[in-house]
Parts: C-alpha cells; sequence; structure tokens
C-alpha cells in the first residue's frame, strides 16, 4: 500500500482522537513513537491514549475484550463527538 498517511498527515483539519493498546502486536511502541512525533511536527489536535491492552480490546467478542476498558473508550469517543459536533 501507499497511501503515505504520515507524509499527508498535514493536511488532517479536524481533531485525532488516538487509542492504542500497549500489547497490540499489529503497532509497536516505535510506530506509535513515530505516528505521535509527526502529529506533533504538523502541529496537528489530536488526544493521545495508550492503555494496557491487547489488539481489538473494545470489540466486544473474543477473549481479548476488556469491557471496562472499552466503556472508558467510548466516552473519550463521546466526549469528542459532543464537543465538536454538537450544534
Amino acid at each position: 500500500m501507499n497511501d503515505d498517511s504520515l507524509e499527508r498527515a498535514g493536511d488532517i483539519k479536524g481533531e485525532l482522537l488516538h487509542i492504542w493498546g500497549r500489547q497490540d502486536p499489529h503497532i509497536p511502541v516505535d510506530g506509535r513513537n513515530l505516528i505521535k512525533a509527526r502529529l506533533e511536527e504538523v502541529g496537528a489536535v489530536y488526544t493521545w491514549h495508550e492503555f494496557n491492552a491487547a489488539h481489538a480490546f473494545m470489540r466486544d467478542e473474543g477473549p481479548r475484550y476488556d469491557p471496562a476498558l472499552a466503556r472508558l473508550c467510548w466516552d473519550l469517543v463521546l466526549e469528542l463527538f459532543h464537543r465538536r459536533l454538537a450544534g
């Protein structure tokens, strides 16, 4: 894939919410640090949350699901929506 997401980070106009599981093997700490550094470089507006959780910990099926963390994260999502999208 050649989507150049990091290169295009400066084009982002909206506020970002990042939610990460620290034990997610798909995005290791070096990858997260690279993304965060690029967001800082371009002056993106974002919040960043890392939890001691596995990949897909918010998906309400399977052994990785963590209902308490999922609820906390959904509250973060809803807060962002209410703050940024409320009329």
